[in-house]
């Protein structure tokens, strides 16, 4: 059975009271979610103690972002290594976000993926397209392309540390969201191009990113191919954030 994952990204927001106050409630109530629902917390770097001495053993910790080296003369980066050594399991990889305003291509998308699951960690590698991609009917050709570029050097005993996050770049932090129907075909065909790329596709988790809320969480968790959530703005609001991971199907 395929994990169930909400991923709350902080992005460039917290600071220590605040992580204290987030976690501190989520984790109060984790013992009441369903138990095959994990909840993962992605904090700026320099906040990853913090969250860590909160989030104990009911919560798994990720980093935003992680050098595709292993160690060496980058002033500013970190390693995955580090972020294992931390005590975090997942690494954000490729979020839309890294690419506009950071210029990341899909081969370096892919170098930091096969850098994180050589350190034993897990990958979250985000995928997306414009609206202006969308609206030229090259949606499903563009994150098609950015899966299998991302994904090129995975090796096949690694893919179990894989997930896919699908973001519509038009929907992160504007308030629209794709409907459930959009987000269930767009999702659909990214299991049909792992499937075509060899990987063990119906074990992979893929989860939807883009402007997540309480309101919308529900509809978009029924669908059979969603399997959570990556969750920005609304992760930072410790009820709304749990209302989000109640939302999962009884039984699923």
């Amino acid at each position: 059975m395929r994990r169930k994952i909400v991923a709350g990204n902080w992005k460039m927001n917290g600071s220590r009271d605040l992580s204290e106050e987030l976690v501190g409630y989520i984790r109060s109530e984790a013992e009441t979610l369903d138990s095959g629902v994990e909840v993962v917390i992605i904090p700026p770097a320099i906040y990853i103690g913090d969250v860590l001495k909160q989030a104990h053993k009911l919560l798994s910790v990720g980093v935003q972002n992680v050098g595709q080296w292993q160690s060496g003369a980058y002033t500013g980066e970190i390693s995955s290594e580090m972020a294992k050594d931390a005590g975090c399991r997942y690494v954000l990889v490729g979020h839309s976000e890294r690419r506009q305003l950071f210029g990341e291509t899909d081969e370096l998308v892919a170098a930091k993926v096969s850098r994180v699951l050589s350190s034993g960690l897990t990958a979250i590698v985000c995928v997306g397209e414009t609206l202006d991609e969308r609206e030229s009917g090259q949606a499903e050709a563009i994150v098609a392309a950015q899966v299998r570029s991302g994904l090129a050097q995975v090796e096949k005993g690694d893919w179990q540390n894989v997930v896919v996050a699908y973001e519509p770049v038009w929907a992160i932090g504007t308030g629209k969201t794709a409907t459930s129907m959009d987000a269930q075909a767009m999702h659909a065909a990214i299991r049909s191009v792992l499937k075509n790329m060899g990987a063990p596709a119906e074990e992979i988790s893929l989860l939807y990113g883009g402007s997540v809320k309480a309101d919308n969480a529900a509809a978009l968790f029924a669908e059979p191919d969603i399997d959570g959530g990556l969750i920005g703005g609304a992760s930072l609001v410790a009820e709304d954030f749990v209302s989000i991971c109640r939302y999962f199907p009884a039984g699923t």
